[in-house]
């Protein structure tokens, strides 16, 4: 493990992508069978591959408190070093260190059982099951030490970052897997192919290393990465990227979900990749007996009556392994399906047949077959539905398809090119997702906190409030840590260094005087913030010093601008206009 620390810290010295390169493929192609799938996991900054559900489950106490323990210093030196970093492998490793200077320097007992026996790979990767396996945060704590115990401070650095999923080295999936082609000589297309069958960097690592790429299959309950799309806003610029023709798919406020099918073996998977099944027992006892094997791609939705509910009705059902009756009376939910990725025949004498991958195919080739499925939808009983489809061929028709989105309470549009492939884990130009800010708020910093990976050292993290009519009060209103650029941020960091009126750690209270133009899709009333309301998607539109603390909006102002929306859904009642958020496909 010391051997893959050292290329991971002369891999992040340098900025050179060919450099990296270089560096990677030199070391990976010396790795056995064994350790080589070990170091692409760990290289692709996790504990387990990205398709394994696992999680260690080891939180900062734990940490902390194994760290404090191993380096006989307080337990508040390792907060204190990551509020010098924002990097908490960086952070174990420099307590670790002050704790051997203290030692050498004789301020400091030796340790009884100083480092004689360093982990290899493969000890470090049983140790991390072993931290997943252990019940109850003690136990884990007690293996992550006798971990730890083994390492000197640069290999703990990495440890940790493993661990946490922070590796910050400046290495991403593409540039390991040109690595991985570098190494072992292959095709870069066949390695990326094999990494988006498999999911799993350490399997495509094994395969490349013995030349048997192609041999890569989509395998069922092994979910894959999902397809990503660019934002957009610009109708015309949407239609000259995708035109002539483009189709058009309201873009659900829900929650992201795959489903693979075989047999009466049906499983949902998350956007993270974690099975999420026992959350969801109405969608999974509607699949249950269909007549096909296969995976789709949809989106989770509170449903009722037709009728699209709010994300923060959603929110209840998230995170329950087993829902009551109660909680899915008061919150059901429906399954929207937009695509298929892999479909098989039915099975013949209770034998299930390999499911046909369909990522290649062009996505009306899919929508046709995903339509031939006859899913018992919502309308009639069942738990699916299909995303609403249009095509458009103008920029006018693509606005007034995200005003009708808009209109069946939906977030905006995706924007898809009818012959694009699917692509998993990639953000490309065949699927566009085109959102607009509903209104803005000028609002006022009150706390601003260190942000993390490229931001670490600069105040990134804004809350902001408004001013309580009645009170005059200020009353936080959100969180927003987008929009600015990196030269704003660095300005407005030295201003509120200068004037902080509290320190909590990584957060500061500031001198309320800075005013923010605040850009939000969706408000709704929630008791976390002290306004009474919450903002879905805030990010900082522009600094407003020009502007004022005394000019900021209020509550009121606030409340009109909700009052203004949910008048609005009336409206739509009223009118005859609302509509079935999802309906059976049309095309």
């Amino acid at each position: 493990m010391r051997r893959w620390s050292e290329v991971a810290e002369r891999v992040s010295a340098t900025t050179r992508t060919s450099v990296k390169t270089h560096l990677l493929a030199d070391y990976l192609r010396t790795l056995d069978a064994q350790q080589l799938p070990v170091a692409a996991v760990f290289f692709a900054g996790r504990p387990f591959a990205e398709v394994d559900g696992r999680t260690t489950g080891l939180g900062w106490a734990a940490i902390s408190g194994a760290v404090a323990v191993i380096a006989d210093l307080p337990p508040d030196a390792l907060g204190d070093a990551y509020d010098r970093t924002s990097d908490l492998g960086l952070a174990v490793a420099d307590v670790l260190e002050q704790a051997a200077e203290a030692r050498r320097a004789g301020s400091l007992p030796e340790l009884p059982d100083p480092v004689v026996d360093p982990p290899t790979l493969a000890d470090v990767a049983d140790a991390y099951a072993e931290i997943e396996t252990a019940s109850g945060s003690q136990a884990k704590a007690e293996r992550f030490s006798e971990l730890l115990r083994r390492c000197d401070p640069p290999t703990a650095c990495y440890v940790v970052k493993i661990l946490t999923g922070e590796l910050r080295i400046g290495l991403g999936e593409g540039l390991l897997e040109a690595a991985l082609a570098e190494a072992f000589e292959r095709p870069i297309g066949a390695v990326k192919r094999a990494g988006m069958l498999t999911g799993d960097l350490g399997r495509t690592a094994v395969l490349a290393r013995e030349d048997r790429l192609s041999s890569a299959e989509i395998a069922l309950f092994h979910p894959l990465k999902f397809m990503l799309a660019s934002p957009a806003e610009d109708a015309a610029e949407i239609i000259g990227r995708l035109g002539p023709t483009a189709w058009v798919e309201d873009k659900y406020d829900g929650i992201r979900a795959q489903l693979h099918r075989a047999g009466r073996d049906v499983r949902l998977y998350s956007r993270d990749l974690h099975d999420i099944t026992g959350q969801f027992p109405e969608v999974i006892a509607g699949a249950r007996d269909l007549a096909w094997t296969g995976i789709l791609d949809g989106e989770i939705l509170a449903y009722r009556d037709g009728t699209v509910m709010p994300f923060v009705a959603l929110q209840k059902r998230l995170g329950r392994k087993a829902p009551s009756a109660a909680i899915r009376a008061e919150v059901p939910v429906v399954y929207v399906a937009f695509d298929l990725l892999a479909l098989a025949d039915p099975a013949v004498n209770g034998v299930e047949p390999l499911a046909e991958a369909l990522l290649d195919r062009p996505l009306s080739e899919r929508r046709r077959r995903l339509e031939g499925l006859e899913l018992p939808l919502a309308d009639s009983g069942g738990s699916f539905a299909l995303s609403h489809l249009v095509s458009v061929d103008s920029a006018d028709e693509l606005e007034a398809a995200f005003d009708q989105a808009r209109l069946r309470r939906n977030e905006g549009l995706m924007v898809k090119d009818p012959a694009s492939p699917y692509s998993p884990g990639r953000r490309g130009l065949g699927w566009l997702k085109m959102k607009k800010a509903l209104a803005t708020l000028d609002c006022v910093v009150v706390g601003v906190e260190l942000g993390h990976g490229k931001r670490h050292g600069v105040l990134s993290d804004y809350t902001f409030a408004v001013r309580d009519d009645a009170s005059g009060k200020l009353v936080t209103i959100g969180k927003a840590y987008t929009g600015l650029t990196d030269a704003e941020i660095a300005e407005m960091t030295a201003w509120f260094e200068a004037h902080t009126l509290a320190r909590f750690g990584r957060y500061r209270t500031v001198e309320p005087t800075v005013v923010v133009e605040v850009a939000f899709d969706v408000i709704v009333r929630s008791n976390r913030h002290s306004s009474g309301f919450s903002l879905r998607f805030p990010r900082i539109a522009r600094l407003r010093l020009d502007k004022d603390a005394a000019e900021i909006d209020t509550t009121a102002s606030v409340e009109a601008v909700w009052s203004g929306l949910q008048h609005g859904s009336e409206q739509l009642v009223t009118a005859g206009h609302q509509k079935a958020a999802v309906e059976a496909g049309r095309g």
